[in-house]
């Protein structure tokens, strides 16, 4: 029997609904009376000392309807006010949601109406929220920075700081931003990921997992590269948490990211310089005062200059297990950074001299990608197998090969396990690691 509906019972004829979406930046048109009203309410709650009572809420709601009664504004108007102070005052305006969300990876303000975000790997236009104006924007950075003691301005236009949750803000101002003020905070992720989460995603296979981690058991030195936003931070996070619960564990980075679980983990952030020019601390003065504290490894959270010859120092001085991160296309391209960062301090260091140095300091190669879907994948790891013909010679082990792209967006592709046994095997198995043997013993 046919399943009756109401419509058919009494006749009623179906009636489809357009729902749509309202943009709450269009909503209030009139700006300038929006600027207004805000100022004059937050105004008003401070003269009344509101801000410090402990009933705020009630004192908002009083005297936002103390300010707006003349103005004859739709109920959309005054929910939106509404909105908007209570953000101001309880959080951080039109940003408040966005960092709410943990879905979100990255917030990027380019003007009061065009804010991007980072949302499962892809970065779209979020028509949900917006500025008043230019002054709006810098309000709402200079209320995210006060707790940690920074300013921006026009005598300080530009600022790099973590917020209390961990996240990154950097914002940027006229004259050196031609656009106005540009604000990027890359969010801090409060639930760390781990390699099952790896694996879950298809970033990389059991067999890389389980040779990963026996690297880092065996204590080799690792150079994780990518480009920006590929993951390297999170990828070397989860090789760090590989680390033996009893080792002494010193991690340098620009801005604490790094989470390790080990009990016996120092953090060691740069700083720096104040409004005098004076006082900076960098990676390069981090890492020469930690071969002072006795560390069993060091993890570099990314080399970017002369603080890389300091590291391969450590790596080739007893420091073994230790890991960083750079900036390369390719792991070819991260060994070419690596000798001109050396050649950066000045010294006058033969090129042979330089990758010999190199060559005995790392061996192995981690590539990880941001394709085009917006997913990461481990593209290859690679061993440095020695020098030939004065070059750097590396020979992959696993790789990932892109196909094409299928019709819905996502990459097609397939992980490799090339037909190599690595040299790096033999010191694994000596470290008493045998649990490698049906990946290249077949």
């Amino acid at each position: 029997m046919k399943e009756k509906t109401f419509a058919s019972e009494f006749a009623h004829p179906e009636t489809e609904f357009e729902v749509k979406d309202t943009n709450d930046y269009n909503e209030f048109k009139n700006k300038d009376l929006l600027d207004k009203l805000r100022n004059n309410i937050i105004q008003h709650l401070i003269d009344n000392d509101a801000l410090n009572n402990k009933q705020v809420d009630d004192f908002i709601k009083t005297g936002i309807d103390e300010i707006i009664k003349n103005y004859g504004l739709t109920n959309n108007e005054r929910n939106y006010i509404y909105n908007l102070i209570d953000n101001e005052i309880n959080g951080y305006g039109p940003l408040t949601e966005l960092l709410k969300d943990k879905d979100i990876t990255e917030i990027m303000v380019n003007s009061p109406n065009e804010i991007y975000i980072e949302l499962d790997g892809k970065v779209i236009k979020d028509e949900s929220v917006s500025f008043i104006n230019n002054d709006h924007i810098i309000r709402v950075v200079q209320r995210l920075i006060q707790p940690i003691g920074k300013t921006i301005d026009t005598a300080h236009p530009m600022v790099d700081a973590r917020l209390d949750d961990g996240s990154r803000l950097n914002a940027i101002l006229p004259p050196l931003s031609l656009n106005g003020p540009v604000v990027t905070i890359r969010k801090f992720k409060s639930e760390l990921v781990g390699i099952e989460d790896f694996l879950r995603t298809g970033t990389l296979t059991p067999y890389m997992a389980r040779f990963l981690e026996s690297c880092v058991h065996a204590k080799l030195n690792i150079l994780v590269v990518g480009g920006t936003g590929a993951g390297k931070t999170t990828l070397l996070n989860v090789l760090s948490s590989f680390c033996d619960v009893h080792d002494r564990i010193i991690t340098i980075e620009d801005a604490a990211e790094l989470k390790l679980k080990q009990p016996h983990v120092i953090s060691l952030e740069t700083r720096s310089n104040n409004y005098e020019g004076e006082g900076a601390v960098t990676i390069r003065d981090l890492v020469i005062n930690s071969l002072r504290m006795r560390p069993d490894r060091i993890i570099v959270g990314e080399v970017r200059g002369k603080e890389a010859f300091d590291m391969l120092q450590a790596m080739n001085t007893g420091h073994e297990g230790s890991m960083t991160t750079m900036h390369a296309n390719s792991p070819e391209d991260a060994l070419n950074r690596l000798e001109t960062m050396v050649l950066m301090n000045g010294v006058e260091i033969p090129v042979t001299a330089i990758r010999e140095y190199i060559e005995g300091a790392i061996q192995i190669v981690v590539q990880v990608k941001r394709l085009s879907d917006g997913r990461r994948r481990i593209s290859s790891i690679n061993e440095i197998t020695g020098i030939e013909n004065g070059e750097i010679k590396q020979k992959e082990i696993f790789g990932f090969n892109q196909t094409g792209v299928l019709e819905n967006g996502d990459v097609d592709g397939e992980f490799v396990l090339n037909n190599y046994r690595p040299k790096v095997y033999d010191r694994i198995k000596a470290k008493g690691l045998d649990d490698l043997s049906d990946i290249f013993e077949k």
